[in-house]
């Protein structure tokens, strides 16, 4: 299991959304730059996840500065989310030296450039698709697209993408476990790697997962627990 511990970032802080809701922010007791020293410590982790939470509601990144200081900090590569709607931006995060990129409400609302994109960074191109239930939500999680996750994997099912990071909003920060069930039968639809996202807790949650297939997890809440840590050895 290839575990990817996230930073999600406001105003450079380190900070954790219930359900995406940004009224109910709370701050990690580790800074970003704490954060990404201490992943990097462990052997388990081959990636680590960062959201620039501000970008995705803003539509345009917003913390590309924390991010080249994040990325000078460990010899992991990272993925970045949130707020990567054009071409400029990612070329601008691939100058630093940023290694995949998540797309989420561009790259739902618009395949043909989803396409562009997958042709210029083939396989560094991550698809954020977030739901509820299994209707794909965007801009910042706060509007339903009205595209399906079953339609839209059939839209890129061809694409040269890195995978797709699956993320169940009601689940999301909850401390509840992950949505097996739809992670599992998403995973069935695809050729694509799927990252299951959103309610992993611990062990017994990744177990459950790579039982069924899923071999990459995005661990988000429990991953600034140092028990979480000791558990998983």
């Amino acid at each position: 299991m290839n575990i990817i511990p996230a930073i999600d970032i406001i105003d450079g802080k380190n900070v954790r959304l219930t359900q995406g809701d940004y009224d109910q922010k709370t701050a990690m007791k580790r800074t970003p730059e704490e954060a990404i020293q201490f992943y990097s410590s462990f052997e388990q982790v081959k990636r680590i996840h960062i959201v620039d939470l501000m970008g995705a509601l803003k539509q345009n990144a917003q913390e590309t500065t924390v991010i080249e200081q994040l990325k000078s900090l460990t010899d992991l590569p990272l993925q970045i989310g949130g707020g990567l709607r054009s071409i400029e931006t990612i070329e601008q995060y691939d100058a630093i030296g940023i290694d995949y990129f998540i797309l989420g409400t561009k790259a739902i609302l618009d395949i043909e450039w989803l396409k562009d994109v997958a042709e210029q960074f083939p396989d560094r191109v991550f698809v954020g698709t977030d739901a509820k239930e299994n209707d794909i939500y965007v801009n910042g999680w706060t509007e339903n697209s009205n595209i399906t996750i079953d339609d839209y994997i059939k839209e890129i099912e061809n694409l040269d993408i890195a995978g797709i990071i699956y993320t169940d909003i009601n689940k999301d920060g909850m401390n509840q476990g992950p949505n097996f069930e739809n992670t599992q039968r998403i995973n069935e639809l695809t050729r694509h790697t799927v990252i299951a996202s959103g309610g992993v807790r611990d062990k017994t949650d990744l177990d459950k997962l790579e039982s069924m297939g899923i071999n990459n997890a995005i661990v988000g809440k429990a991953s600034h627990t140092d028990s979480f840590w000791r558990d998983i050895k």
